[in-house]
């Protein structure tokens, strides 16, 4: 029998798609047979809050919400055994939705709450040292930098962009912004050292972020490490024509100017202050370590993952398919236990 269903809704998410979907979802959750019990978030700590009692009374957290919220909801439940996450598209990005192969309809997307495959999933945390904030975990990508800037631009735009917020945040960052040199060491401490003059600094847990820039490509969910992604610093033209097209379909890589590594954990400075951001949202102060925490929660996935695979392993149910295959059916007229 599936679990109790706490679904919570950041009704603000998405310039308020979540709030008004919400009725809807709730509804097709309940057609699929599901026990719901709706609750609304007031803000971030709340939507923790919530999650940890949800989790606590064995009922499975589903996010109708944008990734800012599941980034805060998977930092919370990490902390609870046998805590089951899903995830509903109702943000104005919805990129960990999108790279598990989640539908971007919500209501569509109960389907993945009622039959998903549970998986073990890796987040990223971040520790920061520039500041008081505790470390917090995300789901995405942490990223600084050019970054900065251009998430605190989305973050003040109009909810009427919907998901070109962060093509525009970019697009208005580049205009004001100065490169800076950055210092990252690889596993630390004792790890390889590399000094940058760059526009921006990512440590991915996940292929995308900003509503479908692939900018890792090759992150997996399940690998326990960070894609350390450096976008080193070029002409403006030369950004905006050659690098910055290339992030939506993540060959942006294999410019010369762009550096991936692959590393556990990874320690990131500047020469001037920075904000990290991470799921949209701010989440430390350079100087900062970002570590990948293999496996760190269960979430629900599609039982037909996405062409492009978000996991190294294969799924739990194609395992169990691939066994069943293995096993010859019996002759008729016999049952398995007295052929």
């Amino acid at each position: 029998m599936a679990a109790p269903i706490c679904l919570i809704v950041n009704p603000a998410a998405g310039g308020g798609k979540a709030g008004r979907l919400a009725p809807k979802v709730e509804r097709r959750l309940r057609e699929h047979g599901l026990t719901v019990r709706r609750v609304d978030t007031r803000d971030l700590e709340h939507a923790r809050a919530l999650g940890v009692e949800a989790a606590q009374a064995g009922e499975t957290v589903a996010a109708l919400s944008g990734d800012g919220m599941v980034g805060v909801l998977a930092d919370a439940l990490r902390s609870v055994p046998g805590a089951v996450l899903a995830v509903l598209p109702g943000g104005r990005g919805n990129d960990l939705a999108r790279v598990l192969g989640i539908d971007e309809n919500a209501v569509e997307a109960c389907a993945t709450v009622a039959n998903g495959v549970a998986r073990a999933m890796d987040i990223g945390e971040v520790s920061s040292s520039g500041s008081q904030r505790p470390a917090q975990a995300f789901v995405g990508i942490a990223s600084v930098g050019f970054d900065s800037d251009a998430n605190r631009i989305a973050n003040e735009a109009p909810a009427w962009l919907g998901g070109l917020v962060y093509a525009y945040g970019a697009l208005r960052a580049l205009l004001s912004w100065r490169p800076a040199r950055f210092e990252i060491e690889l596993d630390p401490p004792g790890g390889d050292r590399h000094v940058f003059t760059a526009f921006s600094i990512g440590a991915a847990n996940s292929k995308a972020y900003g509503g479908g820039m692939r900018a890792a490509p090759d992150a997996m969910l399940d690998d326990g490490l960070l894609e350390v992604v450096v976008v080193e610093s070029v002409g403006r033209l030369r950004f905006l024509t050659r690098i910055f097209p290339k992030v939506f379909a993540g060959t942006h890589v294999n410019e010369d100017c762009v550096s991936v590594f692959r590393a556990r954990e990874v320690s990131i400075s500047a020469d001037r202050p920075f904000t990290m951001y991470a799921d949209g949202d701010p989440i430390g102060d350079l100087p900062v370590r970002v570590a990948a925490l293999q496996g760190a929660i269960t979430v629900l996935t599609p039982a037909t993952g996405p062409p492009d695979p978000a996991f190294a392993a294969p799924s739990p149910l194609s395992a169990a398919d691939a066994t069943t295959a293995a096993v010859p059916a019996p002759p008729a007229g016999q049952t398995p236990a007295n052929r």
